[in-house]
């Protein structure tokens, strides 16, 4: 699979990344052997990258994919965690966690963007993953910590990112405007944009985008399906779009998007895959995987070609912003990176 490289870093990224968060039971309990299963497909399918956080099922996703990843020569892949989140013993359990995992709740998350945060925050993650150390490492949402994750958190990784411990530092957000705050305002190499640059969604052209095209800096996309309304060839009523059940109008405008899909001899899917890759400051798109058979759809839905005209089209009917660029003009803007 292509790789490409964070910017400014030794870090390259396979095209496809390996969402970990599902194997920490998402909304659902997943089996280990599948979880297992589901990281031997990704490597088989020529996924290098893989991304957790302690915030998914309270560590069990961290020791899932470092168990998963043991016997892999660890000079083959990247890995990338998250701090902000710290994992501490829960002196009043109710028996499950209350933040959408189906884990027991004997540990609860504490927000903390200190240095020492982070510092403890990397040590439980190492220990969790048995790895010997991260390549990228994410404040994880950050949006009501500003202050602490600019001034103390990202000063921490820094100094951790010169001195050749981690390899990339960045922050990961379901929102653009502090992103491009990150990218602008701190030490920042690389960012985790979830569900704002889709075929739905194109907010980070106001904000993020520019940003990492102005300072050659790089993102990661994810939340490419917007929580599952792009993830069918036929879009349906009672399907989410982020994290909610989705409006009408937003099925019907999915469903538009599908038919110019179908007309240019693609899937819907597909095209949401190859979406942010229209953009030269995306650099890679991370997909939630639970299962093996999951891996090998996705894999099979990012080789699926899709033509450049489909975006011309999508333009020309209103259906994406006018402002988004071809295949052919992220290549231009590209080189001129």
């Amino acid at each position: 699979m292509h790789q490409r490289k964070i910017h400014h870093t030794s870090v390259s990224l396979t095209d496809l990344g390996f969402g970990a968060s599902v194997i920490g039971n998402l909304y659902q309990v997943t089996a280990v052997e599948d979880a297992t299963a589901a990281v031997e497909a990704a490597w088989e399918a020529g996924i290098r990258y893989f991304d957790t956080a302690p915030h998914y099922g309270l560590g069990l996703s961290e020791r899932r994919l470092g168990a998963a990843l043991r016997d892999r020569p660890r000079g083959e892949y990247v890995v990338s965690s998250k701090v902000g989140r710290l994992l501490v013993p829960n002196d009043q359990p109710r028996g499950v966690d209350d933040e959408g995992f189906v884990v027991r709740d004997d540990l609860r998350r504490r927000w903390d963007f200190s240095r020492d945060g982070v510092l403890r925050s990397l040590e439980d993650t190492l220990e969790r993953t048995g790895l010997d150390r991260l390549d990228i490492v994410y404040l994880h949402d950050p949006d009501d910590h500003w202050q602490q994750a600019a001034d103390e958190a990202m000063p921490a990784l820094a100094e951790l990112r010169d001195q050749g411990v981690i390899g990339a530092i960045g922050a990961g957000m379901n929102q653009s405007a502090m992103l491009a705050r990150f990218l602008h305002e701190t030490a920042a190499d690389v960012v985790m944009l979830a569900g704002r640059y889709t075929l739905l969604d194109q907010s980070a052209l106001d904000d993020v985008l520019p940003a990492a095209r102005a300072l050659g800096k790089s993102v990661v996309a994810a939340g490419v399906f917007n929580s599952g309304l792009l993830s069918r060839d036929r879009p349906a009523e009672g399907m989410k779009y982020d994290y909610q059940d989705a409006p009408p109008a937003l099925v019907a405008r999915a469903q538009a998007i599908a038919d110019v899909c179908a007309a240019h001899g693609t899937t819907l899917p597909a095209a949401a895959i190859a979406f942010p890759y229209t953009h030269p400051g995306i650099i890679n798109v991370t997909l939630g995987m639970r299962t093996s058979e999951q891996v090998r759809r996705n894999a099979e839905l990012h080789d699926q070609h899709v033509p450049d005209a489909l975006w011309d089209d999508l333009r020309a009917q209103g259906l994406i912003r006018s402002d988004v660029l071809t295949g052919r003009d992220g290549e231009r803007d590209a080189r001129c990176l």
